[in-house]
């Protein structure tokens, strides 16, 4: 059970610490000053809906997400959400090949030549399907995540910068409700893929729990990082650049390769979410449809990386707000229609 949940962990977290966050640019988009408690509160509603997805997915024994969508909010909005995931999938993975490309032109590579490379080695992972996926993840992600708090920290012991926490003044708080609604879309198109691998709700739990915090203490970090940063931050097409700035260059150098990990683990993880909602459609490998999905991606990669982030990210976290609230809901009221049968009786 405990490796299970370690695996949809990895998923979750592969799924999540992307372009647009390893970046800095989502953090800075949601959060800043005076987000303590926003961050506090997303841990713990990210984690919740993360446990109800994953038990629905498991209850239906799901391949992709429009059984999980109907089972949550009926069929009629299941079909108005299943096409916002898939234009959500579609844009936001668009973002992460435009990341990769921008990242590694620190390697002095040209941005196309970049957006080839990162496509490329997608499509070949997705021979081996899902299990290639979490092969991939329980090795990547590990690295991912101890190199981004690795950077963090060094810039906290460099700069002896004390963080405090001012209960009295936290009124970004209503950015906690945006944020997780963002996040949830892709846990939601990811999540609903692997219920008839999953064994139990054990799972579940223990992947819920560990993905949210694990993401709430980075967020913390990051946050603290690039509030003590923002009188630099608009030099920077990507801030993790100006936490960077002034470190040792094989410092530089292992970073930018740890965010061409988190844009390519977040690229897999959208297309295969993409990629399972389509299967339902056509009869083609599943490597054929992710190559063709990247195809029809790579010409959109050429608005800004920033830009893509900026436009895009606001307007899906306030699109998800209904389906964060239905997450929210779903115990309360999964117990009381069965307080009402029992009543019935």
């Amino acid at each position: 059970m405990w490796k299970a949940g370690m695996r949809w962990m990895l998923l979750i977290l592969g799924s999540l610490i992307g372009a647009g966050y390893a970046s800095g640019q989502e953090i800075w988009q949601f959060f800043g000053v005076e987000s303590g408690l926003a961050i506090f509160l997303f841990t713990v509603m990210f984690s919740l809906s993360a446990y109800v997805v994953m038990k629905i997915s498991y209850k239906v024994q799901s391949t992709h997400f429009l059984p999980v969508l109907e089972h949550l909010m009926g069929p009629l909005l299941a079909k108005i959400y299943d096409v916002l995931i898939v234009f959500y999938l579609f844009s936001t993975t668009t973002v992460m090949i435009a990341g990769g490309g921008v990242t590694l032109q620190m390697y002095k590579l040209p941005f196309w030549a970049g957006v080839a490379l990162l496509c490329g080695v997608t499509v070949c992972l997705f021979f081996w399907d899902i299990n290639g996926i979490l092969s991939v993840n329980t090795v990547l992600i590990p690295i991912l995540v101890a190199g981004l708090l690795y950077a963090l920290f060094s810039f906290q012991t460099t700069h002896h910068h004390t963080w405090t926490i001012d209960l009295t003044r936290q009124y970004n708080w209503p950015a906690s409700i945006t944020f997780t609604s963002l996040n949830i879309l892709s846990v939601v198109a990811i999540l609903s893929s692997v219920g008839k691998d999953m064994k139990g709700l054990g799972e579940a739990k223990i992947a819920s729990v560990a993905s949210g915090l694990i993401f709430g203490v980075i967020s913390f970090v990051y946050n603290e990082t690039l509030v003590e940063l923002a009188g630099s931050l608009s030099q920077y097409e990507i801030p993790l650049f100006a936490v960077l700035e002034g470190a040792p260059y094989p410092l530089f150098l292992c970073m930018t390769a740890v965010l061409c990990l988190a844009i390519y683990t977040t690229t897999v993880a959208g297309v295969f979410g993409l990629s399972s909602r389509l299967l339902a459609f056509v009869r083609l490998p599943r490597w054929m449809v992710v190559f063709l999905l990247l195809a029809a991606m790579v010409p959109f990669t050429s608005f800004g990386f920033s830009d893509l982030i900026a436009f895009l990210y606001p307007i899906y976290g306030l699109l998800n707000l209904y389906l964060l609230v239905c997450l929210l809901l779903y115990p309360i009221l999964s117990k009381w229609k069965k307080y009402k049968i029992i009543l019935k009786k």
